[in-house]
């Protein structure tokens, strides 16, 4: 069992940045595929990145490509989202999830999921 807790999010304008964390309880973390997943208002939740359990190996979103940065402490048992260059349809609820896959870009593919941070980023 794994219980992930998200925070760093808020109100930022556009071109800002921020720093999402998600801290994970349980042993087993570095075992874990973790990925970032974002659902707008009225939208389907969508993929935003995902890490190895390793951190070696990282996959990104096409529209996040060169803005968001997903990294991990297994130390810590923390994942994070740098997001840059932010921008009003970024605004959603940010979750993160855990898989037992070594890597995951599908909702399906993860069984654990937090309660999401809200970001809004205003024009």
């Amino acid at each position: 069992q794994v219980q992930l807790v998200e925070s760093g999010g808020g109100l930022v304008q556009a071109g800002g940045s921020l720093r999402l964390s998600c801290a994970a309880s349980g042993r087993t973390f570095s075992s874990y595929a973790m990925g970032w997943f974002r659902q707008a208002s009225g939208k389907e939740r969508e993929f935003v990145a995902t890490i190895h359990w390793n951190g070696g190996t990282t996959y990104y979103a096409d529209s996040m490509k060169g803005r968001f940065s997903i990294s991990r402490d297994n130390a810590k048992n923390t994942v994070y989202l740098q997001m840059n260059s932010l921008k009003p349809e970024d605004t959603a609820v940010y979750t993160c999830a855990a898989s037992t896959l070594s890597i995951a870009t599908r909702t399906y593919e993860y069984m654990y999921w937090g309660q999401g941070t809200q970001v809004t980023v205003s024009s």
